[in-house]
């Protein structure tokens, strides 16, 4: 049984790998004015030289396969009889239209913002609710507001070439792994679904590194910004109910699991409100961008997000583990993580000044 449950494992990883790869590959070589935005604007995007924003339309592709292969593989269950796997369904292919609509149209604020809080709905009314106050209409609102942040803080992360994708990578092991400690280890839709989209990101990682091919697009970072919100919640967020322990230690996992975009949003938004400008604009007055001033170059600003993403994916599972050992109280040291990633990266954007 362990061997077929690795075998499925393998093929859902290598299927989205191949997928992506695939179709990156082909999008990349047939697109020549397709998903290029705003030509000769340069003021969010950190690359002066415009390339296709079709990357997230492999990760949508890979989620459609995704389910198809597990209703061929497991005929006998109906995926489309689970309540919030049809809401992760539905919120994603939501997502992701707006997405691609805002790659193509450059949609109104206003609209996305609507769209991401009806995603939010849609995971409430499928049964995917953060429990971390226990009470529902509170917990409910809360899990409309963490979509929305989500979204738009990994659509506001995407500014560098691999950054994004880099640190979505590791908060879906994380969510992976946390569910096979808690749940013991499986091969059910969640985690054959997170196998397939982590494949697909490491295909679309090929064409998204330093110097980029290709950008993941807002269809790319809507969609998977939903998907990360949807798993987050579902494995991240709720551990601590799943063994009635302390809420506040589920806060702490996701704040560390999400390390990366958090400060970096955290960031961004102090110094915008300090300037008296809007977060939701971009520029190039990111962490990320920062270190750029600082004097790293591309590739150096993309290892120092692998190595914080990549700590923040080891000691998630530390204190996950801590949690089902019932030791609770350790993990509040954990939080000086964030604390030190944090002022590290903020202090950059102090000590080094966005360029004129």
């Amino acid at each position: 049984m362990l061997f077929i449950n690795i075998l499925e494992i393998i093929g859902f990883g290598i299927g989205g790998l191949f997928i992506s790869f695939l179709c990156n590959g082909l999008l990349l070589r047939f697109s020549r004015s397709l998903g290029i935005r705003n030509k000769n604007d340069i003021t969010v995007r950190w690359s002066n030289e415009s390339k296709p924003s079709l990357g997230g339309i492999s990760f949508f592709i890979v989620f459609v396969f995704s389910a198809i292969g597990y209703s061929i593989v497991f005929y006998e269950e109906n995926i489309f009889h689970n309540k919030e796997y049809i809401g992760l369904f539905i919120g994603g292919s939501i997502a992701f239209l707006m997405g691609l609509a805002d790659d193509a149209y450059n949609t109104r604020p206003l609209g996305k913002l609507f769209i991401q809080i009806s995603c939010g709905l849609i995971l409430i009314a499928t049964g995917t609710v953060i429990d971390l106050f226990h009470i529902y209409w509170i917990d409910a609102l809360l899990t409309v507001v963490w979509v929305v942040v989500v979204m738009n803080s990994l659509n506001m992360l995407d500014n560098m070439d691999g950054i994004t994708a880099t640190t979505v990578l590791f908060i879906l092991f994380s969510c992976l792994v946390g569910a096979w400690l808690i749940f013991g280890f499986n091969t059910d839709i969640w985690s054959l679904t997170l196998i397939a989209i982590i494949g697909s990101i490491l295909g679309f990682l090929y064409f998204n590194l330093h110097p980029a091919k290709i950008f993941m697009g807002d269809a790319g970072s809507q969609f998977i910004g939903f998907f990360v919100a949807f798993f987050g919640a579902r494995f991240l967020w709720n551990v601590s109910s799943n063994n009635e322990t302390e809420s506040w230690a589920s806060f702490l996992i996701v704040l560390i699991a999400f390390t990366p975009a958090a400060a970096d949003t955290l960031t961004v938004v102090i110094n915008r409100l300090k300037k008296g400008k809007s977060p939701m604009v971009g520029g190039k007055d990111h962490t990320t961008h920062h270190l750029v001033y600082a004097g790293y170059n591309d590739k150096q600003v993309w290892i120092v997000f692998f190595l914080i993403g990549l700590f923040s994916f080891l000691l998630t599972i530390v204190m996950i583990n801590l949690i089902q050992m019932g030791i609770i109280i350790p993990i509040l040291f954990f939080a000086l993580y964030f604390i030190v990633v944090f002022g590290y990266l903020y202090r950059n954007t102090i000590k080094f000044p966005q360029k004129k």
